[in-house]
């Protein structure tokens, strides 16, 4: 689904594309693991006091063998923190110690985004990108809980999925259409309940934040640092807003916007895709309005007949989209889309096909990865909203206007993502004060599509005076750090050195 972005690391979703195509001392102001006063709760004693035992990796599924420096280790949780010597789950982790022992600082903790993405696949893929970081840092990476090798959530089959993909319009026009649209998002929810009931109702982003802070303790840091991204933001917002005096070093880069429900973050995301979308035709020395029309036009006669894409299975109109959106993440991938549309312009589908196939975790076997899963079952966990059809279409109007191209797709999906979720949702919005707690940098790019830019200062004034620091980078695509040298050297002096720049600076 288009309006939950997966994993938002610029360097995985490259390796994506490659494929397809060819962040315990003594408080000083440089050790940012000074002790704690005025801890929130912390999860479990008798947990936070477990031994890790850290051994060799294995390779995670789909991705690469992290080699010898990398080790993994499982920290248990309680399933539900209301009965804390109750049941427990595993934690996956992975780290990659600090290259300079005598100056290390500490663990930084790594969420990439999704909600849904593992840390323990994306981090060893994506490591190189904070080498400087890891000089001074053991690097750490995780699966929250739903997700991979933390009692990650599974809802279908492959076949099922594939159904879904090529025979459910996501943009319904017809009754049968949305009547078999709705549908599938209940089945959907049927399969999470009959295959993961026993996790489903603890998968939120709180319960995922309360797990950081055992992890914390459980490392041996009086404070957490702490790098998310993307759907990482919102998760370190809900850390700091739970444990605000265990703040340490907290970099949140393409933010959710922290005051958007359901449809909120809908209408954020046809503003943002549709924006990038008229950079990237800017850039390509189109008139944006006309190859937006253009584009749109492409779709209606996609969903009239379905392209061909040199095999057994065709590019419809949901496929196409995704296709389209993808390559939107990063402005190194704009050639790719020009490419892409070119083609299904001269009538294949198979390199928009592709690249729905990559977002949509789909290998060339057509095995796919279970972060839809995870993904929609935190976030159903977390919100309240359940809108229904009538509801949805009534966006449409709304919608088509703020985008001819993502907009009815998100409008359809406020309704679609959560249809007859089997979990009660937790809130409208996540929580994100953090009164007391320690400046909190905020980096949010002017030109990203799923996490617009206007989520960065609601995510700063969120976090309060004084703690929200906002860092604005002027550019393209869906994270800032590792992607502009001013960001990268601005995050690395804050992380390295505890150097706070002023807030509201540009980088360009």
């Amino acid at each position: 689904m288009v309006a939950h972005a997966r994993a938002g690391v610029l360097a995985a979703a490259a390796l994506l594309l490659t494929g397809v195509l060819t962040g315990c001392e003594d408080g000083t102001d440089d050790k940012p693991g000074g002790r704690a006063d005025g801890t929130a709760p912390s999860s479990s004693a008798p947990l936070a006091s477990q031994h890790l035992d850290w051994t060799r990796c294995e390779a995670p599924e789909g991705g690469e063998t992290p080699g010898s420096e990398w080790r993994c280790a499982t920290v248990k949780v309680p399933l539900d923190y209301a009965k804390p010597t109750g049941d427990t789950i595993g934690i996956a982790l992975i780290r990659k110690e600090a290259t300079d022992r005598s100056k290390r600082l500490g663990s930084m903790l790594f969420n990439f985004g999704g909600p849904g993405g593992s840390g323990v696949s994306i981090l060893p893929r994506a490591a190189a990108g904070y080498a400087t970081l890891n000089t001074r840092y053991d690097l750490v990476g995780f699966d929250p809980r739903g997700v991979a090798r933390s009692a990650g959530v599974r809802c279908r089959d492959d076949q099922a999925q594939e159904k879904a993909y090529q025979h459910v319009d996501m943009t319904p026009d017809t009754a049968a259409e949305e009547a078999a649209f709705m549908k599938d998002g209940a089945d959907f929810g049927a399969g999470c309940a009959r295959l993961s009931g026993t996790v489903l109702p603890y998968v939120g982003t709180t319960n995922a934040a309360r797990d950081m802070d055992l992890i914390r303790q459980v490392l041996g840091d009086e404070k957490l640092t702490y790098f998310g991204m993307s759907y990482g933001t919102e998760l370190g917002g809900t850390y700091a807003h739970l444990f605000p005096k265990n703040v340490g070093r907290t970099v949140l880069d393409a933010v959710v916007d922290p005051t958007a429900d359901t449809t909120g973050h809908a209408r954020n995301q046809a503003t943002g895709f549709q924006r990038a979308l008229e950079n990237y035709l800017k850039d390509r020395g189109q008139d944006p309005k006309a190859g937006t029309r253009r584009i749109a036009a492409l779709l209606k006669r996609i969903d009239a007949e379905p392209l061909p894409t040199g095999t057994d299975r065709e590019l419809n109109e949901s496929l196409a989209i995704t296709g389209i959106v993808f390559p939107l993440y990063s402005k190194d991938s704009w050639p790719t889309l020009t490419r892409a549309l070119d083609e299904a312009e001269d009538g294949s589908g198979a390199l928009l096909l592709q690249l729905a196939d990559a977002y949509n975790g789909r290998d060339e076997n057509g095995h796919y990865d279970t972060q839809n899963h995870s993904q929609r079952a935190i976030s159903c966990a977390d919100g309240k909203a359940r809108p229904t059809a009538a509801e949805a279409k009534a966006l449409l109007p709304e919608f088509e206007k703020l985008s001819p191209v993502f907009g009815p797709f998100l409008a359809w999906d406020t309704a679609g993502w959560c249809s007859g979720w089997p979990v009660d949702g937790e809130h409208d919005h996540p929580e994100a004060s953090a009164p007391g707690a320690g400046p909190v940098l905020v980096v949010g790019t002017t030109g990203d599509p799923a996490t617009p830019y206007e989520g960065a200062r609601r995510m700063a004034d969120e976090l309060g005076e004084g703690v929200g620091v906002l860092l604005s980078n002027e550019g393209e695509g869906h994270g800032a750090y590792g992607g502009n040298s001013c960001v990268t050297s601005t995050v690395d002096s804050y992380f390295l050195d505890g150097k706070v720049p002023a807030d509201g600076r540009t980088c360009s």
